[in-house]
């Protein structure tokens, strides 16, 4: 007798493969059978009529490290079919730690990844000191999905530098060796790999930029040949240029990752987005990764599946911040602040008036509204020039002036009563189009990833890719050429897996671990974005739902059922190697 049968479905299991009917049995928390039909009697039996069944989602960009240790279900992932994460990511994370710079860490998480510091100060109780201390502590715990963690390099430096590490000194010989040994025993302990920060993008909050973002070769090496040692785990990083600061980063940056990784035998994932400065130099990166890893090497490009940028919104962040009259209401309730903002002559006070600090995003988004979008319900990531606000305005009847455009972007921002959001795109969205993430999608070593899951708590909510991936490229897109199910679905479940090492899972095959989404394909939607106070001490964060999964399965149980939370917690650490 089988724990658990899913018949009738459409199956898409993860390989590539075209769609096909068939049931799958699991016992047991595997797979045992998948076969065009399953006769045999089972405890429970799931009718997937009408319905399309893959893997569960792994995804390999996440920021849960200080989550992990206080919250089970690892919202917003779990609403949207992920079975798995992999966090820190970019070089930031909580192990290893010296007592009394605690601070330092939550301050150096807080500016790179925008999770209250509040948040992670009241929920983290740091029972750890040294990376493995960190694993036995989460792997003392129960959550609705699987969770790996990769050591942070900035967490390292600064254990084994002090203040010379988080100062960006250059590390001696002996700096190395201790961190290739802190490095080694957490990989030996479980570690996913090592990651790094080295875009000035990247900054701790008090404005300094990551420890690693200026390490030298020989750093970066000595970091890579405790991988070699380990003999498990890959180097992830955000590289310098990434976010277009340095159009001639990007090449010196392709040139020693695929030098480390065939000098150590281990993958290397970076950050790779289209960028307006250089529009182009995606596909450049794009062919030298391909030409490396036919000569041995394994280095493979990280790209999101659609843009990245900030919700703008009452609630978030917008251009009327640090102006006189909108400051002086900036602390009301919503409601209420909405209200006052509706009166003609407050909104006039408003519009008159400019940024009385120097606010270089504000200024920035000032001469950008041409491509600030209406996001939408359901929201829509790539918007035509229609559902620009300078768009809009002209067709309200407005001059195409700055000043119309700001009168229609005051206007949009208090619809829905204030919860409206905006989609400022700032990466991936060079040609107004998502074109370039298309081709990024197709290149063969280009994998899934810069979700962000748990991070950008007041800007972003892209922890929601794994659905937008399946409604929008596998069926809704119009704007474009749109891409199989099968390979949406391979990109996110087995290339995933494996590039983390992961060999049990990411596939509906007989042994494989029973990690399964069963999902209402023709009905999936995903919710506007909408933000909520549910961190400790009642810290912000926006959070994305998801209608149409019908059952997330994790390790053979029910996590969530027709998108709610069951309460089963079959969740755990997952170490590398073990």
């Amino acid at each position: 007798m089988y724990d658990l049968t899913i018949r009738n479905g459409t199956v898409v299991d993860g390989t590539g493969s075209a769609p096909r009917p068939a049931d799958v049995a699991i016992a047991d928390g595997k797979i045992v059978a998948v076969e065009p039909q399953i006769t045999a009697a089972s405890t429970r039996t799931i009718d997937a009529e009408g319905s399309v069944v893959t893997p569960g989602f792994v995804d390999c960009h996440t920021h849960y490290d200080g989550q992990a240790t206080w919250d089970p279900v690892l919202e917003p992932s779990a609403s949207h079919g992920v079975t798995t994460v992999v966090m820190g990511n970019c070089g930031v994370g909580f192990a290893p730690v010296r007592p009394g710079s605690e601070e330092w860490l939550v301050q150096l998480m807080e500016g790179v990844e925008d999770i209250p510091g509040a948040a992670l100060t009241e929920g983290i109780d740091w029972k750890w000191e040294s990376f493995p201390e960190y694993l036995d502590c989460l792997g003392s715990r129960s959550y609705s999905m699987d969770i790996g963690a990769q050591i942070a390099h900035g967490a390292v430096r600064g254990y084994v530098m002090g203040d010379r590490g988080a100062r960006n000194e250059p590390a001696d010989p002996e700096d190395i060796a201790k961190m290739r040994e802190i490095v080694r025993e957490a990989l030996e302990a479980g570690a996913m790999g090592i990651s790094t920060s080295r875009t000035i993008a990247h900054r701790a909050i008090d404005g300094e930029p990551v420890p690693g973002t200026y390490a030298a070769e020989d750093e970066l090496f000595g970091l890579g040949d405790a991988l070699r040692d380990a003999g498990v785990g890959i180097f992830e990083l955000a590289p310098n240029g990434v976010m277009g600061e340095d159009l001639a980063a990007p090449h010196k940056e392709i040139d020693w990752m695929c030098r480390l990784s065939a000098a150590t035998g281990r993958p290397v994932s970076f950050a790779l987005v289209q960028v307006d400065a250089a529009p182009d130099l995606y596909k450049e990166i794009l062919e030298i990764s391909e030409q490396a890893n036919r000569e041995g090497a394994q280095v493979y490009p990280q790209v999101a599946n659609r843009p990245t940028g900030v919700l703008l919104g009452l609630q978030t962040s917008h251009a009327f911040i640090g102006r006189p009259s909108y400051d002086a209401l900036a602390h009301l309730p919503l409601p209420e602040r909405v209200a006052r903002m509706r009166n003609p002559e407050v909104k006039a006070a408003i519009l008159r008036e400019t940024v009385d600090f120097d606010n270089q995003f504000a200024e920035y988004m000032g001469t950008q509204l041409h491509r600030i979008f209406v996001l939408g319900n359901p929201p829509d990531y790539e918007p035509g020039p229609e559902r620009s606000v300078a768009y809009l305005a002209a067709a309200d009847g407005l001059d195409p002036d700055d000043a119309a455009i700001q009168s229609k972007l005051y206007d949009l921002l208090l619809e829905d009563e204030g919860k409206a959001l905006l989609m400022f795109p700032i990466v991936n969205y060079s040609n107004g189009n998502l074109d370039a993430v298309r081709s990024m999608l197709l290149h063969p070593a280009g994998v899934f990833g810069l979700s962000d899951g748990g991070a950008h708590c007041g800007s972003i909510c892209d922890a929601s890719m794994t659905t937008w991936a399946l409604t929008h490229w596998a069926r809704d897109r119009s704007r474009g050429e749109r891409l199989p199910l099968e390979m949406i679905v391979k990109k996110q479940t087995h290339d995933t897996a494996r590039l983390f090492g992961m060999e049990d899972r990411g596939t509906l095959a007989v042994g494989q671990r029973a990690d399964v989404n069963v999902i209402d394909f023709e009905n999936l939607r995903l919710q506007p974005p909408e933000l909520v106070t549910d961190l400790p001490g009642q810290s912000r964060r926006l959070l994305q739902g998801a209608n149409g999964y019908d059952y997330t399965i994790c390790a053979g149980e029910i996590t969530r059922e027709h998108d709610e939370d069951t309460g089963a917690r079959p969740g755990r650490l997952v170490r590398a190697g073990k």
